[in-house]
């Protein structure tokens, strides 16, 4: 009963082949593998983008914090939400592989709404060289709350983005979790909707540890290149990157994961508002937030539950108390653990 993150599931099965597979012989190292090469090309027919500049990383916030610093000066901002992991979990690593650009923060939550956007962008450049100058914004998909931005939601922050000519920066981490929930192509929630840079993410869905930069403009390849290397993020034996995204482009691996996390927690979600649950999100992709009493809670945690409470503190004398939690489903928990969670509940 592992709900804690999709971060702490096992490597699917393709991409453990396609590693052990890489592992035999020699390779050139630093991205010049062959493997390499075939995941260019999968990439680029994936977005429909043939001449799309495409590196990989090792972490999520490498991909985002590299991608971020091309497109941003440091005495310039970047344009996110208040809840964004680039503000929340990346421990100022966009301010520092930018040299120093700050975030400005987009009230309201979760999902950005254009005119929030719009505001916040027109707050800036109103000082002059004494305040930061306007820099890239970044969308989050799915969201840190397990919301998905619609095609139409995208195509409205970006426009407001490119009226004040500034770049758009899409953290995927769950791309693909995102990209079923909408039953669009790559190219549709990317370039098509005005986003320039795509962190492609493949650890959260079945990847040991592999994350691919997407650059919609090729122009910004080399310096990326040297950011890379700089920040201390270029591979020697990136043939195990390479590996990685070959097996979970393979055979449409990324789909099937993705579907099989959502389909997850659709059960999970299902039989949580069976059990009379309040949600602090409407479920649409692999996360749920979910409040239900700390009796609840302590039963699920001493039977060897493994999920975070994001509001309130399981020890208490209240056992009424309600208590939200966060629970994320990866592409290999079983229709047996998700019953077998739901059988520690009543009906509430």
């Amino acid at each position: 009963m592992f709900f804690a993150s999709d971060n702490a599931g096992p490597a699917h099965p393709k991409v453990m082949q396609r590693v052990f597979a890489a592992n035999e012989g020699y390779a050139m190292p630093y991205g010049a593998d062959v493997l390499m090469d075939d995941v260019r090309t999968g990439i680029r027919t994936l977005f429909e983008t043939p001449e799309a500049a495409v590196y990989l990383v090792a972490t999520g916030t490498a991909a985002n914090a590299l991608a971020l610093a091309c497109y941003c000066q440091p005495w310039q901002t970047v344009f996110c939400t208040d809840v964004a992991h680039i503000q929340e979990d990346e421990c100022n690593a966009p301010e520092f592989y930018s040299g120093g650009a700050k975030l400005s923060l987009v009230p309201g939550g979760d999902k950005m709404t254009p005119e929030a956007l719009q505001a916040r962008i027109a707050a800036e450049e109103v000082r002059g060289v004494h305040g930061p100058q306007r820099g890239p914004v970044s969308i989050t998909q799915v969201t840190e709350r397990g919301s998905v931005y619609t095609l139409e939601e995208l195509h409205a922050l970006t426009a407001v983005a490119k009226s004040f000519d500034l770049p758009v920066h899409l953290d995927g981490a769950r791309f693909a979790n995102a990209l079923v929930a909408l039953g669009c192509t790559a190219a549709e929630m990317t370039w098509k909707a005005g986003v320039d840079v795509v962190s492609f993410g493949g650890t959260k869905n079945g990847c040991l540890g592999v994350e691919a930069v997407v650059f919609f403009d090729p122009s910004k390849a080399w310096e990326f290149e040297l950011r890379r290397k700089r920040g201390a993020h270029l591979f020697s034996k990136h043939r195990y990157l390479s590996a990685q995204m070959a097996g979970y482009l393979e055979d449409d691996t990324w789909l099937t994961a993705a579907r099989a996390a959502n389909e997850n927690a659709t059960r999970l979600a299902q039989g949580l508002r069976d059990r009379g649950a309040e949600f602090l999100h409407e479920p649409q992709a692999n996360m749920i937030f979910a409040r239900f009493p700390r009796r609840i809670h302590q039963r699920l945690h001493d039977a060897g539950a493994h999920y975070y409470i994001w509001e309130g503190a399981l020890a208490g004398d209240d056992p009424e108390e309600m208590l939200a939690a966060r629970l994320v489903c990866d592409w290999s928990i079983s229709a047996e653990q998700i019953d077998l969670f739901l059988s520690h509940f009543d009906q509430l």
